[in-house]
């Protein structure tokens, strides 16, 4: 049975005043007696009265309400990011809500609907993996609010963004790696037309160049980097005549997965392959061996991006410079590349 939603004028016709003076009482105008407010109360409270916030938002032109958008919240690094932005913009009377695409365009485009509904003040995104049309993103900024990119961002947006130097991570794990004596290094990727990951092959691959070892395109895979996918592309690669001695991977997830495959065809690693991943995912130091990874600093791009957005919001019609906020990682290296 579908229940009636309880109104102000509920709670004005219970107790005979007037809708105005129930919405004064609940704002706690000075102009309503103490007798009254705490009538209002009690009886909103008996009817279950639930502002209607949208309402409200549509009416102050403000909802105090910031869109979260993260490809998936079972990731401990998007985990962290959402729960240090939103520590800040808590501290300045907002609060956030979060959406999931699960890697999916389909998906994004419908969160980004239902946000703009919503009424929220400003977005803070990373995109999802299969993101190729910009616009819904144009979408966000023709509504003038403020829009946020971390992580994974578009420079064609021209829009504030926050994330880490993924060209000289890759670089630096691919030198890392020829430190060993590794010659033969395989590389799973993402997606060459998401900028954080075509960044991190053009890392590898110039690495590769400088230290004059030839570029075998058997050894540079794109995939979706799932658990599932680490598995899949570990196999193939196993299968080659010549195997590679080193695995760079750019997610901790798939990582893993190849570990899974290398320990399940006793492959001795780093004895006879070493492998990194990207990420810093809590797992990376509990598995045997231990996963080397690259420390992404999720809790600072989660303040920064907080703080990017309450500065736009500040002085909404001011023009203000671009941020463009790119962060060193740091390579944090264990038993399975040592």
């Amino acid at each position: 049975m579908n229940k009636k939603r309880t109104t102000i004028k509920d709670i004005a016709n219970v107790l005979n005043i007037s809708p105005a003076a129930v919405s004064k009482a609940m704002h706690d105008d000075s102009r309503i007696s103490v007798k009254t407010k705490e009538a209002v109360k009690r009886v909103a409270k008996e009817l279950n009265y639930q502002p209607n916030h949208l309402a409200s938002a549509l009416r102050k032109g403000k909802s105090n309400l910031v869109g979260v958008i993260v490809p998936k919240t079972n990731s401990n690094f998007f985990s962290s990011v959402v729960e240090h932005l939103e520590e800040v913009l808590n501290k300045a009377g907002y609060n956030i809500i979060i959406t999931q695409t699960n890697e999916s365009f389909e998906k994004e485009c419908k969160n980004i609907d239902t946000l703009l509904f919503t009424q929220v003040d400003g977005i803070i995104a990373s995109m999802a993996n299969k993101t190729v049309d910009l616009s819904y993103y144009e979408k966000i900024k023709s509504y003038g609010i403020p829009l946020i990119l971390f992580d994974r961002g578009e420079n064609d947006l021209n829009v504030d963004y926050v994330g880490i130097n993924d060209y000289d991570s890759s670089h630096m794990i691919v030198e890392h790696l020829i430190s060993k004596g590794c010659k033969r290094i395989a590389h799973i990727g993402g997606y060459r037309r998401t900028r954080i990951y075509n960044n991190r092959i053009r890392g590898y691959i110039d690495a590769i160049k400088k230290n004059n070892l030839p570029i075998d395109e058997n050894l540079l895979i794109e995939s979706d980097l799932t658990l599932k996918d680490g598995r899949l592309k570990m196999t193939e690669l196993l299968k080659l005549k010549n195997r590679p001695d080193a695995i760079y991977i750019a997610s901790d997830y798939a990582a893993l997965g190849a570990l899974q495959v290398l320990n399940e065809n006793n492959v001795k690693v780093p004895d006879d392959i070493r492998l990194v991943g990207f990420g810093n995912e809590p797992f990376t130091s509990l598995v045997t061996p231990a996963i080397s990874s690259i420390e992404q600093h999720s809790s600072q791009i989660g303040k920064l991006a907080a703080e990017t957005f309450l500065k736009r919001i500040k002085n909404p019609t001011k023009k203000q410079t671009l941020n463009k906020i790119i962060l060193d990682a740091e390579l944090i290296v264990r038993d399975s590349s040592k």
